[in-house]
């Protein structure tokens, strides 16, 4: 079945708009028609379509030239061309500038329906493809949410009431529990399944081109703007576009973000028209936004209008019997891609996972299991191919005892970062601000 699509019917005939546009409409489609060169433009640069009917002759000017102009505006758009004038060369022609179909007037309703059919699968198949070379890029196992855990199947079962509606997601938890995994899940088993789903992670942008990443820009905005950018909303279009780490978006763009959830409007960077989008929003913090409301660091108003569905992920330490199971699964998934066969754990090294704490959760298990897979030559993988600071809480050294002051601080940050609710807490616990704490966690192997 083909979703509705946005579909610009550019014809300088009334009766041919009006005939499209009925049919097209009747099939459940959005259709827009306009008669002529400059109108077609101006759609175009207010929202995203899918495909669009462009007539060769828009009176005295070529709807040949039109093509390329809308393919710059928006380069996944299908173009098909439709004329009372067919012939070879203008076919040829009209697929060199970029047209993916072309049509001959008269045409029936089969021709049209078959035409959108065959541009729709195109469009599949390249967002199918896009987004299996960003799965290639991440190689992260597919985890199935099976836990023991009642705050866990609370989660995923939420999550999956909360799918197939257009409802803002909050997901929120501790680093590496799983959040983006989640928002995968939730764009899979929601209607939009078949559509782009994007992904962005706000502290990874600097707060001047996060702006440009999301909401797109025009050429010459800024320096090294050298072509128009859609962003990633307008990729998206149709489909989920999933915010990660929600809590680090700069207070600057947050009216910007809560204009685009409550209207769906937005404006590139350095163009003031005014575009729209369907686009659904997941978004990801382990941060506790209720905090940074009161602290001023978060706007109150766009907290309640993306938490309309909040999902709490408990951290793996809560919920300890799942430790062995997870461990086993990712224990198979990396032993697959590093063509190895296991026939599991020693039973020490289950009762090593099992006790500790995991402050850095599923990603923390995920490394270990894979490192010991790598370095592993025997049947089992035992205590000895398992990092040495996964200690049990109970054999951490004490003040006073003969070890080390980094042993002593090492453990004294496991332990915090185990009891944190998030890495600011973390560190204001410690006495030192976020960068150090990184840097301790990376000289620690934390």
């Amino acid at each position: 079945m083909i979703g509705p699509l946005n579909i610009l019917v550019v014809d300088d005939e009334a009766n041919i708009r009006k005939t499209l546009s009925v049919y097209l409409e009747s099939e459940g489609h959005r259709v827009i028609g306009v008669s002529n060169f400059q109108d077609a433009l101006a759609e175009a640069s207010r929202r995203s379509f899918d495909l669009a009917f462009v007539d060769l002759r828009l009176g005295t000017q070529d709807g040949l030239d039109l093509i390329p102009a809308l393919l710059a505006a928006t380069p996944w758009l299908k173009i098909i061309v439709i004329t009372a004038y067919a012939s070879i060369d203008t076919a040829v022609e009209a697929i060199r500038r970029g047209a993916t179909d072309y049509i001959p007037k008269p045409f029936t309703p089969a021709q049209i329906g078959l035409a959108v059919q065959k541009a729709f699968e195109m469009r599949t198949l390249e967002q199918r493809v896009a987004a299996l070379q960003e799965d290639l890029g991440r190689t992260h196992p597919e985890i199935d949410f099976a836990s023991s855990h009642p705050a866990m199947q609370q989660a995923v079962d939420l999550a999956r009431q909360a799918a197939p509606s257009e409802a803002t997601i909050l997901l929120r938890g501790e680093s590496g529990t799983g959040k983006s995994v989640l928002a995968r899940a939730i764009h899979a088993w929601s209607r939009r399944a078949d559509r782009p789903l994007g992904v962005v992670s706000c502290p990874s942008f600097p707060s001047e081109l996060l702006e440009s990443e999301l909401f797109g820009h025009a050429k010459g905005a800024f320096t090294g703007a050298v072509r128009d950018f859609p962003g990633r909303i307008a990729a998206c279009e149709g489909g989920t576009l999933f915010l990660d780490e929600i809590g680090d978006l700069p207070l600057a763009l947050q009216p910007k973000l809560l204009r685009f959830v409550q209207d769906k409007d937005y404006e590139r960077v350095g163009d003031p028209v005014p575009r729209r989008a369907d686009v659904r929003l997941i978004a990801a913090t382990n941060l506790d936004l209720d905090r940074a409301v009161k602290e001023g660091r978060f706007r109150e108003d766009l907290y309640y209008r993306l938490a309309v569905i909040p999902i709490d992920i408990p951290p793996l330490r809560d919920r300890p019997d799942d430790v062995e199971a997870l461990a086993l699964r990712l224990l198979s998934f990396h032993a697959r891609a590093n063509h190895r066969a296991f026939a599991g754990f020693t039973e020490a090294a289950l009762r090593l996972l099992r006790g500790y704490t995991w402050p850095g959760n599923v990603r923390e298990l995920r490394n270990i299991v894979e490192r010991a897979v790598i370095l592993c030559r025997a049947e089992r993988i035992g205590v000895e191919f398992l990092p040495s600071g996964l200690q049990p809480a109970e054999s951490a050294p004490k003040i006073g005892d003969k070890v080390s002051l980094e042993k002593v601080e090492e453990q004294h940050i496991r332990r915090v970062l185990a009891s944190a609710k998030s890495l600011q807490e973390a560190a204001d616990i410690l006495g030192i601000d976020q960068a150090t704490l990184w840097r301790r966690r990376k000289k620690y192997q934390i």
